[in-house]
């Protein structure tokens, strides 16, 4: 009896489900002005998030006990994927009158 690879079969199935995957999406924050824009952002879990400072000083992004960017300089950025679900509140430790939300759902 011949046996029959059913690896075509499943490389087919493979490349028919590729465009339904779902993909990450990015998402730009922009520090200008001592302010992040948008100052509410929401993503889905696993998103990828890149805050831009293009204002005239460093700053944070900083959720304690869920993310810290540490210091992002001029004309720098810093990039974190989305954790878990829930409502993130995060300042600028450098500024902390620079507050914005992360909505993870």
């Amino acid at each position: 009896m011949k046996r029959r690879s059913l690896l075509p079969v499943s490389a087919l199935l493979l490349a028919a489900a590729l465009p339904f995957a779902v993909r990450a999406e990015t998402h730009t924050i922009v520090i200008d002005g001592m302010k992040m824009t948008p100052q509410t952002l929401t993503v889905k879990a696993g998103d990828r998030i890149v805050w831009n400072n293009k204002d005239v000083v460093p700053h944070t992004a900083t959720a304690k006990g869920v993310f810290d960017s540490g210091s992002i300089a001029v004309g720098k950025s810093w990039s974190h994927a989305a954790p878990k679900p829930g409502t993130y509140d995060y300042v600028c430790t450098f500024h902390p009158g620079m507050k914005a939300t992360l909505v993870v759902k």
